[in-house]
Parts: C-alpha cells; structure tokens; sequence
C-alpha cells in the first residue's frame, strides 16, 4: 500500500519491483488521483492495481487494507509558512502539510501494517519529527539514509525504514549522491534507476 500516492509514481514502481503483488494506493487530490488512475490503465496494471480517493487518515478509505505486507509512503513534511508554496494546485500540499502532519501518516501506515514499514517521508534534516511520528504510531525507526543531489548541497529528502517492534539501534545507511563533482550521474544513481526498472542513460 502507497500512502499519499500523488499521481501514482511509487505505484508503479512497486507494481514493477513486486510484479505477484497486489498494490493499493490512497490519494486525496482529485487531480492527482484521477492522474494516478490513467497511468495504471496506461501501464495495463489495473487489473491489481487500485487507487482510493479520500484522506489516508480517515479509517474507511483504509477499509480491508490492514493486512498490507509492506507499506510506503510520501507524506508532506514542510510546515505551511515554512517556505515559499508553487502556485500549481497539486504541488503545495505535496509539500506542505495543509492536511495534517507527518504523525498522521505514520498512524495510518501503523494501522495498515503486516510486517513491515518502509516509506520515503521526509526531508533529511527533519528525522528527529519522523522519529516522533512513528513512535506515536507505536512503530520504531530501524533505518534511515539521506540523499543528496551531488556533494556540497543539502540533502533532497531521507529515506526511513520502520518496524513495529523489537527494533535494535538505528542503522544509518550510507548517504545516496545522485550526481558526482563532475554534474555526471553516480552508479549508485544509476543502480537505483536499474533496481526500479527506469532506463538508465548511456
């Protein structure tokens, strides 16, 4: 299950990884989530495949998906007034948390949950919100790894890998540069775009 699925980008990357996995994604921007529905028509996957259109906090959009085996997701990790918003209807609460915060998510995916969590969630710089987050949903951080667009800049988001329990100290992976000093794309770029089944430039 994709929480905050958007227009279905995770989606399909998990459709492709998992190709004997059925995968549910919640979405509450219609645009977004009509967008979401087209690509997985597109891509010949609705068939195990499905999009819900509502908030992934409120328990009936989440109804018969508490059994998930793996469960992600990219909620908005920028308080609103934090920074400035894009004018696109879609984009500032992508980014921003005008439905709520990261802790909502975190109980949604905690509620969801079979075996384990793992969800792209927030910006580097914010862990100490997202270690908050899942331990108000009753889930451990085990995990976590930055990614950075190319050495000397700020990292673009982290990635963070929960668990419900028994959850030894948190391992801190080793940080993802996307490009190198040369502006070239890194190999661990390249092997992630691999990994997910995006062709990678020669």
């Amino acid at each position: 299950m994709d929480l905050g699925c958007g227009i279905g980008t995770v989606l399909l990357f998990l459709a492709w990884r998992f190709p004997e996995a059925e995968v549910t994604g919640i979405e509450a921007q219609a645009i977004s989530y009509g967008l979401a529905e087209r690509s997985l028509a597109w891509n010949g996957l609705s068939g195990r495949c499905a999009v819900r259109h509502g908030d992934l906090r409120e328990a009936e959009v989440r109804q018969g998906l508490s059994g998930a085996e793996l469960v992600t997701g990219t909620p908005p990790y920028l308080p609103v007034g934090s920074g400035p918003e894009s004018r696109r209807v879609q984009c500032g609460p992508c980014r921003f948390e005008h439905r709520g915060r990261i802790g909502g998510a975190a109980l949604a995916a905690g509620r969801s949950w079979r075996r384990g969590v793992r969800g792209r969630c927030a910006a580097g710089f914010q862990r100490g919100r997202v270690e908050m987050a899942a331990a108000g949903a009753g889930l451990c951080l085990s995990a976590w790894m930055d990614v950075f667009p190319k050495p000397g800049k700020p990292p673009l988001f982290g990635v963070f890998s929960m668990q419900r329990e028994g959850v030894p100290a948190v391992r801190e992976e080793t940080a993802l540069y996307l490009r190198g000093p040369n502006d070239r794309f890194t190999v661990e770029h390249d092997l992630v775009r691999h990994a997910l089944g995006i062709p990678v430039a020669a």
